[in-house]
């Protein structure tokens, strides 16, 4: 872990080099962030139901691993999918398929989500988790992450961010349209460089760094 913010290119760097040159592959990465992540929100002691929320790409893939480790743990888990199934690959369909074997509740929402259903599923649960976006989001949010963004917030539920709150700019630290608001963020190898700005706190609720098992040699290039 550092200590030291990073921007999301710096982020990347590390990643990429922790797999090229340290031939860690990227599943145990995203293995060692979910874990942690799980356990960083088990220490808050939920006793009621947790919906883990995930779009494609890897942070809904840390949310699949994060989803698995509340599970064994004995956890009331379910996953509200945010994209066609079709439409996961890599470290993130191996985790999918993952959670599909093991049965833990999946309801798929998929591009264009039935809001009222979305505003029930967030009404009977606890906590919700924030696996929607990842640090790569720049620009307009595209339909529908606004609506499914301000739903969440709406619902007033405690949510943990996974990197950092969906709709945040990872370098700014400025909302870019609608901005989950989060009671927590479990953020990986280092806080985001956005995270510095004084209105950055309001969204990210109370920041904890998770390591994922990247070798101090790695992070000793960027000091």
């Amino acid at each position: 872990m550092s200590s030291k913010p990073m921007s999301r290119e710096e982020v990347r760097s590390i990643d990429a080099r922790a797999i090229s040159q340290f031939h860690i592959p990227g599943v145990v990465l995203m293995e060692n962030a979910g874990r942690g992540a799980a356990e960083l929100l088990m220490k808050q002691t939920p006793t009621g139901s947790i919906l883990i929320c995930a779009g494609k790409g890897n942070n809904g893939g840390d949310g699949f691993v994060i989803a698995r480790h509340l599970s064994i743990s004995g956890h009331t888990v379910e996953v509200l999918l945010f994209c066609d199934p079709e439409e996961q690959a890599g470290d993130a369909l191996i985790n999918f398929q993952i959670i599909e074997a093991s049965r833990i509740p999946i309801h798929v929402f998929g591009n264009q989500p039935n809001y009222e259903l979305l505003a029930k599923r967030f009404s009977s649960a606890e906590w919700v988790v924030d696996a929607l976006l990842g640090t790569g989001t720049q620009g307009e949010l595209r339909d529908p992450f606004p609506q499914i963004i301000q739903c969440l917030n709406q619902s007033e539920k405690k949510v943990m961010a996974v990197d950092l709150p969906s709709g945040m700019d990872c370098d700014s630290g400025q909302p870019i349209g609608e901005c989950v608001v989060a009671n927590l963020t479990a953020t990986f190898v280092a806080p985001k460089l956005g995270f510095t700005q004084p209105d950055a706190a309001r969204f990210t609720g109370d920041v904890h760094v998770i390591g994922i098992g990247v070798p101090q040699a790695v992070l000793a290039q960027d000091e």
